[in-house]
């Protein structure tokens, strides 16, 4: 039984490439030191996937910033006005990515989006009349290439070209249709460019086929790979899917003439149930994806190999992962604070290397000894239920997720008890972390920095930063968050029931990085959270401070959660342990607190029918029992981000917050018409500039960015602010921004009010 994986993690275990391309992008390191860096990594990778007895090692894997943006490139799918730019090919994929301004050029950033269900991001592809598909694989090509000189045969992977048309911007008026037949012909190109190079297998990624299906899409997918796999001559194709079942079109797959096809047995909740009602080609490999990318715990192999024997007289099964293991951390070989009893229920990216070779040991050779040592890790009884946390959870009931008086009700105190300007100005939450507060919370952390200083040095990075923020004119103040590590760590650190890792990061985006905190056990708040530094903060200024919190679907999303109870409950205990955190904020003078749902799409089944029952229905409660006891004249806000918030409208206004933050700048503010279409009825800001680009927006620019929102929305309901967290930007990008964004507000503020006159 040959093993194999879908893709493995590119940062490195240290996040080798994360501080390189820092480097680069700051020009400390030339472009060559570059592709030494990331040659190692790429050679690390391929030399751990052999060494654990994977079959197929995987090259094309690596990617600078995005593989989707990569394959963008190769295909020649570069708007003009970044090929005006007359950058190199590395340097036009970061402008695509980043932005690009100098003293001549200032070119925005591409949208960036959630890939499917994960908090990982891609580039989304811009299709318009200027297009021309021009294949260049060189990458791909170079890279299996480097493999094969460093001995390792691997299977080329890219995404396929129907999820590439699926996930593409099309612009004025363009369909797919205008570029069809071109894509074709360019993949018809790397089949036989891999061909001549003597390759064996290609994989093709086509995770949109788990995606609801219209019956024209599923038209368009037979009709490109009836002509492409005409072209592929000796080359191996397969067929890889993830994050789901193939329902719509598992029928007409088969009958294709792929060499192979990669089902998820993890996330495709029928795809047991189609293999065994249509039955699977015997002329074709099933990679069965078995063994959880998306997650760390350790795979129940009892219940694969149950699986396994559930799909019937199948001879061709490959072991695989159920998906790229670049969601899962590198390794837990850098986890030396926490113990062998912990480490032993976990699997990152290099352990599950080595379960998917166990699995095929016990399936073939039926290896007895790895099945007794996993049937006895999981015979073991690893947490103590909290009994008391499960009867409160138990006997809420409806009225403890409605907050009186209603939205509109409660508006008027709020505006008297606030007396904000029209179009208040406020910021997410988070300033620069610079170096030196970095380095600061670290020496605390190892002891090399008492409390007493550590807490002397916030304080007074916090009046800084107020001081600076009132300066500037803001309406709404922040106290900076410098204290916090990250938004999800941060209170994970500070409630019972999470362990943290040392080096377990993951990519979210480019060279953003997270390390989310992993759900032990039952969720409970012992003490205060967030209080001490804002009141601390409310107290220095007359102005509104916002408490800041993270809420509880986005803390769940955020971690890598229990497989032992439901989503729902562990969000539950979250919700409640938050709850109490919002109250003692209110009790402590805090007169707006926000509670960031960043992640709410995140887990929001890629099949519209399952969308209220699998989730909605209880991540929307659960954001309402957060704030249900609050007074009338207390402001919830919260923020979400660099998701497609548009279909699910109804429900974020069901949340009733009174005042919704979207990231809106990337997405030429297109959320707004469904704010419109919907009567959305909570106050909103949309972001109105990137903060996930070095460039500096003008005011001109914001305020025509104001004035666009402004011819939809009614000017009572807009609050301007940019469209996340400062965290990952520098002073010098931040203030002018801001500054920016303060002169623009208060040039149309003055129009208005003179226009009214």
């Amino acid at each position: 039984m040959k093993k194999s994986i879908i893709a493995f993690p590119r940062i490195g275990s240290n996040r080798e490439l994360k501080f390189a391309l820092e480097k680069y992008f700051r020009k400390e390191i030339s472009e060559d030191e570059l592709q030494i860096v990331v040659k190692e990594l790429r050679l690390e990778n391929w030399k751990s996937q052999k060494e654990a007895g994977i079959d197929y090692p995987i090259s094309n894997d690596f990617s600078f910033y995005d593989q989707t943006l990569d394959l963008s490139i190769a295909l020649g799918v570069i708007p003009e006005r970044y090929k005006k730019l007359k950058l190199n090919e590395l340097d036009t994929l970061f402008a695509l990515a980043r932005g690009f301004q100098d003293e001549e050029n200032d070119v925005k950033a591409r949208p960036m989006k959630k890939w499917f269900n994960t908090n990982y991001h891609y580039i989304v592809p811009e299709i318009s009349k200027e297009t021309v598909i021009k294949a260049n694989f060189s990458k791909l090509l170079n890279e299996y290439q480097e493999a094969k000189i460093a001995g390792f045969e691997t299977r080329p992977t890219i995404i396929g070209p129907y999820t590439f048309l699926i996930l593409a911007d099309y612009l004025s008026g363009v369909t797919e249709d205008a570029i069809l037949s071109d894509l074709i012909e360019a993949y018809t190109v790397l089949f036989d460019q891999l061909n001549n190079l003597g390759g064996e297998w290609l994989q093709i990624e086509e995770p949109a086929l788990v995606l609801d299906q219209t019956e024209e899409e599923q038209q368009l997918f037979i009709k490109i790979y009836q002509e492409l796999l005409k072209n592929k001559n000796k080359l191996k194709v397969l067929l890889q899917t993830y994050f789901g079942d193939l329902r719509d079109s598992y029928q007409e797959i088969i009958k294709l003439d792929f060499d192979g096809i990669g089902l998820d047995f993890v996330e495709g909740r029928e795809s047991v149930k189609l293999v065994q009602k249509y039955g699977f080609p015997k002329d074709k490999l099933l990679f069965a994806g078995v063994v959880n990318g998306k997650n760390i715990w350790r795979n129940h192999y009892q219940k694969t190999l149950s699986l396994l024997k559930d799909l019937g007289n199948i001879d061709n099964i490959v072991i695989n992962t159920s998906c790229s293991l670049q969601h899962v951390p590198v390794t837990t070989e850098n986890e030396t604070k926490l113990s062998k009893e912990i480490l032993n229920h976990f699997a990152f990216a290099k352990e599950k290397l080595v379960e998917v070779n166990e699995i095929s040991e016990i399936y073939v050779k039926k290896n007895t000894s790895l099945l007794d040592k996993n049937i006895a890790l999981f015979d073991k009884n690893r947490v103590q239920e909290n009994i008391q946390l499960k009867q409160k959870i138990t006997h809420l009931t409806d009225k403890d997720f409605i907050r009186t008086p209603s939205l509109v009700e409660r508006r008027a105190d709020q505006i008297k008890a606030l007396k904000l300007p029209l179009l208040p100005t406020t910021t997410i939450g988070s300033f620069p972390q610079t170096p030196e507060v970095r380095k600061s919370r670290l020496q605390y952390k190892r002891g090399e920095l008492s409390k007493s200083d550590y807490e002397a040095f916030l304080e007074e990075k916090i009046k800084e930063c107020l001081e600076l923020q009132e300066n500037i004119g803001l309406d709404v103040l922040v106290h900076g968050e410098f204290e916090r590590n990250d938004m999800v760590e941060y209170f994970g650190e500070q409630l019972e029931g999470y362990i943290f890792t040392q080096k377990a990061w993951v990519q979210s985006y480019g060279t953003r990085c997270v390390k989310p905190p992993i759900v032990w056990g039952d969720i409970t708040r012992p003490q205060a959270m967030t209080v001490r530094w804002s009141a601390y903060a409310q107290s220095q200024t007359s102005k509104p401070v916002k408490g800041m919190l993270t809420g509880p679907v986005t803390i769940l999303n955020w971690s890598f959660p229990r497989e032992d109870i439901s989503l729902k409950e562990s969000t539950l205990q979250l919700a409640l342990a938050v709850q109490e955190e919002v109250l003692d904020l209110e009790k402590a003078g805090i007169k707006i607190i926000q509670i960031d749902e960043a992640a709410l799409r995140e887990k929001l089944p890629l099949r519209r029918s399952d969308w209220y029952s699998e989730y909605l229905d209880w991540a929307i409660p659960a954001f309402r029992l957060v704030h249900s006891k609050v007074k009338a004249e207390t402001q919830i806000h919260t923020h979400m981000c660099y998701s497609e918030f548009e279909d699910i409208i109804p429900s974020i206004d069901a949340m009733d917050a009174d005042v919704i933050s979207f990231e809106a700048s990337r997405s030429q503010l297109s959320i707004i018409d469904a704010l419109k279409a919907h009567h959305f009825q909570t106050l909103v800001g949309p972001g109105v500039y990137d903060i996930h680009s070095p460039r500096i927006p003008s005011s001109q620019e914001i305020k025509i960015q104001l004035e666009k929102i402004l011819n939809k929305l009614p000017i009572e309901q807009v609050w301007v602010n940019p469209d996340c967290g400062l965290k990952t930007r520098g002073d010098k990008e931040t203030i002018p921004s801001l500054t920016h964004l303060v002169e623009a507000t208060k040039e149309v503020r003055k129009e208005k009010i003179t226009y009214d006159k």
